[in-house]
């Protein structure tokens, strides 16, 4: 069985190299039906405190983002749009709001399918990520070669204005560049 990643492994003041570091790692849910499911993580965005405007927190501590302000290994999940329920890693000390949305797995793209297929809901929210919550993260020691992955701006937050909507903190992957890469021997 992987390790599980430790909440002080992700109480980082550093989010955005967290963010990118959580590339390859092991995304599990208990959903409530029982069954476990398991995806690769293939696709994350940073959320970086209060003075990042797109961040959640940056509107202060509300009842929705008081979450955020948790010491970091907590997840935050939120309805949006009335629709999907969004998945954050919570990741600064405690105080300092910053967050991580995990917005694919290998198979699954878009942060809302990801949750409705792995059956992720709001139950899982201000819980720890460990096993005994049913939804946490294991290294099983796949590394994404380093030339495998991007950085682009994050999406759909323009309304943060263009300093903050054009930060590179959206990282990804795409699985068959990995294959592709490992193949030549990249590492």
């Amino acid at each position: 069985m992987p390790p599980v990643i430790e909440a002080k492994v992700v109480r980082s003041k550093n989010t955005v190299a967290l963010a990118r570091s959580l590339l390859g790692k092991v995304l599990v849910a208990t959903g409530a039906d029982g069954v476990v499911r398991r995806g690769r993580i293939c696709e994350v965005e940073a959320y970086h405190g209060e003075t990042d405007l797109a961040c959640h927190a940056s509107k202060g501590r509300t009842r929705r983002t008081e979450v955020m302000y948790a010491a970091g290994g907590v997840w935050y999940v939120y309805l949006c749009y009335g629709v999907h329920e969004m998945l954050n890693l919570v990741t600064g000390p405690a105080d300092q709001p910053s967050a991580i949305l995990i917005r694919g797995v290998e198979g699954i793209s878009g942060p809302g399918r990801l949750t409705k297929l792995l059956g992720i809901d709001r139950r899982f929210n201000a819980k720890p990520a460990a096993r005994t919550t049913g939804l946490w993260l294991e290294d099983d020691g796949f590394k994404v070669p380093r030339g495998a992955i991007k950085a682009t701006a994050r999406i759909g937050v323009a309304y943060a204005g263009a300093e903050w909507a054009a930060k590179p903190w959206r990282f990804y992957y795409a699985p068959a560049a990995v294959t592709v890469l490992r193949a030549a021997g990249s590492r």
